[in-house]
């Protein structure tokens, strides 16, 4: 572990690799688990916000889920996700005609429907940050699912917070990834 500004990094972002490998895993992380996407108070307003417009990209299940629940819930440890579909997939869930779990906001998004990509924890993953008072601890994921994506990241040779950057960016800033960075090309 290590420390950059108010955050404690694992080495394991900068020692693992990964990429993930959607034609292999079809996206499972989205539908495999026990809870939703975790979220942060002002991504559930942006849900409430954004949900009309990205409505027409969701499923008839997803959308009754989400009619039914609320676009986001407060878990029984009174932490906020998204609702699940029969509490397996993410509300938000799509598949393509392969069977492969995407991500309905993320379509809106790519048609340039809306500027929120989706929760910044779905664009972490592997990557999971928790938040205490006085720092954020920002942790790899191991999860046996991921394992082709481990075997790929391996193969390209990728490491953790390369595949994360934008990711790491949009949660913590530009100036916080250079440190990053330069802590990597410092341990070299």
């Amino acid at each position: 572990m290590f420390q950059l500004g108010k955050t404690i990094v694992s080495e394991d972002i900068i020692e693992k690799e990964f990429v993930c490998n959607l034609s292999a895993c079809k996206g499972i992380c989205c539908v495999e688990g026990d809870a939703g996407a975790p979220l942060s108070k002002e991504e559930t307003k942006i849900l409430e916000d954004i949900y009309p417009t990205i409505k027409p990209f969701l499923r008839p299940e997803g959308i009754d889920a989400i009619e039914k629940q609320g676009t986001w819930i407060k878990s029984d440890f009174d932490e906020l996700e998204t609702p699940l579909v029969n509490d397996a997939e993410c509300a938000y869930v799509t598949f393509d005609n392969k069977g492969t779990s995407l991500c309905g906001i993320e379509e809106a998004y790519n048609k340039g429907l809306i500027d929120w990509k989706k929760p910044v924890s779905c664009h972490l993953y592997p990557v999971r940050v928790k938040d205490y008072a006085e720092f954020a601890a920002v942790n790899y994921h191991k999860w046996d699912i991921c394992d082709d994506a481990c075997s790929l990241g391996k193969e390209l040779q990728v490491p953790v917070y390369k595949f994360v950057k934008e990711a790491l960016i949009r949660k913590f800033g530009e100036n916080w990834y250079s440190a990053l960075e330069k802590h990597v090309e410092d341990k070299k």
